[in-house]
């Protein structure tokens, strides 16, 4: 069945342009990483038209994940991020855990207003495992909500800032 993942991350005085090229900046990437202890990572971040490719492949121990999903994902978790923007507004998300029975697909849009502007990502999850599956998808949409908070937060301070 999936869990569906809806957040809303806020940055107030800011245009879409400059959140844009905020999330086009590797720097800022690897401050979110970083905040969210990610010892290590690969950023690849390529313009595509009128958008880019974003690539975040990122590796952290497993010491978070419960014990009955930590024998799905071992001692350590790779995450890959995959974000495809059509437009400085609009981007496919992607996010595997690769050899891992599961992903998420969705869609992030900026959109401003007279005070800032709003980045709305909005994700299914979905693991295939029987039984703890959906346990599974619940805890992986914990975690989603986790660090799109954390990366709002480094955000916010990234733009006030510059």
């Amino acid at each position: 069945m999936g869990k569906k993942v809806r957040y809303e991350m806020r940055y107030d005085g800011a245009t879409p342009e400059q959140v844009y090229a905020m999330l086009a900046t590797p720097d800022f990437r690897e401050q979110v990483c970083e905040f969210q202890r990610f010892p290590r990572r690969t950023i690849t971040i390529t313009p595509n038209g009128d958008g880019m490719a974003v690539k975040v492949d990122q590796y952290r121990p497993a010491t978070e994940v419960p014990s009955f999903a930590r024998k799905f994902v071992g001692e350590e978790i790779n995450i890959v991020q995959e974000e495809t923007w059509h437009s400085p507004t609009s981007a496919d998300l992607t996010v595997t855990i690769p050899g891992k029975p599961g992903d998420m697909n969705g869609t992030v849009n900026l959109t401003g207003d007279a005070t800032g502007t709003t980045e709305l990502v909005e994700v299914d999850v979905k693991v295939s495992i029987p039984l703890v599956g959906g346990k599974i998808e619940g805890f992986i949409g914990e975690m989603l909500t986790k660090a799109l908070r954390a990366e709002n937060k480094v955000g916010r301070d990234w733009l006030a800032s510059r």
